[in-house]
């Protein structure tokens, strides 16, 4: 037993082998408890994302799950640090590590809390609220860097950088920077345009030049649009908000103009009932408003009937639907009224005598 005692109190860098040994406990026990309570807070947080609806201690336990190996290390050995008589120099230098770890683990908190909060009310505003739901991808990079900033400039604080000066030299590089990055500064403020302005929303049918598509993302850089073949097409923010935009997500109703052609020689009495017909036929479906239909137009070679109507909802299906009933019903009408559609037709004249149309050089 005297042996054991001489031992653990023989010194070593001004601390007892007794104190080496205790502080060892502390650092293992530190770090194992707390990487289970990690664990079990992980555990906890999959059971909790894994059913449908959202729980109250879901964010908090997703928060604490984010927590790093890193940190918890340095935690566990500035601990362990505290039963031991430690250089001045050695003690401040732990204590910096553990501070700036605990910046670093807090941005991590943060940003996680914030996204995860902001990925939620996304989720809720498609299904409410479309027109806010761009917005906040936008938002959520702006808080992140925001957090993180500060983050490094606490970091740069605590390894003794002058961070006033850091930050007036920041700003007269940050003129040479924005100008070297323009293009991305115009697409960063155009996201931002889009988000305030709100031209489109996610979900939106839009058509750009001869780019047509829906929206599915608006990002910090571009916008992305799922075509109507299928594939996904990337444009720029800055270069989107230049062009002309046809939005159809916000089509209230569609406006359809069609002519239809009969023969020259059709009587006079069954061209009077055409504009009336075409109206009763329009009329007769439940999604349209008539506007008129006129005998517009004598042509070359035929007699052109023009019918305006609208139908009072933007599905193109529906329209198309509607359209294709029309046109089935014309021709039905048309060939009640023993009417026929008018066929591009060229006329040769040719004289009787060619002779005269010879004219002196056939005498010759």
């Amino acid at each position: 037993m005297t042996e054991v005692t001489e031992l653990l109190d023989q010194t070593y860098f001004d601390n007892t082998v007794w104190q080496w040994t205790l502080a060892a406990g502390l650092l293992v026990g530190v770090f194992l408890v707390t990487m289970l309570i990690r664990r079990i807070v992980r555990a906890r947080y999959e059971r909790l994302a894994a059913t449908p609806q959202t729980e109250l201690l879901e964010l908090p336990f997703k928060v604490a799950s984010h927590t790093g190996v890193f940190f918890l290390i340095i935690l566990s050995l500035y601990i362990a640090s505290t039963v031991l008589t430690l250089p001045p120099k050695v003690a401040r230098l732990l204590l910096t590590l553990l501070t700036i770890s605990a910046f670093w683990q807090v941005g991590i908190w943060i940003s996680t809390a914030v996204t995860a909060w902001l990925m939620r009310k996304q989720a809720d505003a498609l299904q409410h609220d479309r027109a806010a739901a761009g917005s906040f991808g936008i938002i959520s990079f702006v808080v992140r860097a925001l957090i993180w900033t500060i983050v490094l400039l606490l970091t740069l604080d605590n390894l003794g950088v002058n961070i006033t000066a850091l930050v007036t030299g920041l700003g007269i590089g940050g003129i040479a920077v924005a100008l070297a990055v323009q293009n991305v500064l115009g697409d960063l403020l155009g996201s931002l345009s889009i988000t305030l302005d709100r031209p489109f929303v996610v979900g939106d049918a839009i058509a750009v030049d001869d780019i047509n598509g829906t929206v599915e993302q608006i990002g910090i850089k571009s916008v992305r649009l799922r075509s109507v073949n299928g594939e996904q097409i990337v444009m720029s923010n800055a270069d989107l908000l230049k062009s002309r935009l046809r939005n159809f997500g916000r089509m209230r109703e569609r406006r359809i103009a069609f002519t239809i052609g009969v023969a020259l020689d059709s009587p006079p009495d069954r061209l009077k009932k055409i504009p009336g017909a075409l109206r009763a036929i329009v009329e007769s479906h439940e999604n349209t408003r008539f506007d008129r239909s006129h005998f517009s137009r004598i042509g070359a070679g035929s007699l052109d009937f023009e019918t305006v109507y609208f139908v009072t909802t933007p599905a193109y299906g529906v329209y198309m639907d509607i359209q294709q009933d029309i046109n089935l019903r014309i021709i039905e009408m048309l060939d009640k009224e023993d009417l026929e559609l008018a066929v591009p037709v060229q006329r040769v004249w040719q004289h009787a005598n060619a002779a005269l149309d010879a004219g002196p050089e056939a005498d010759k």
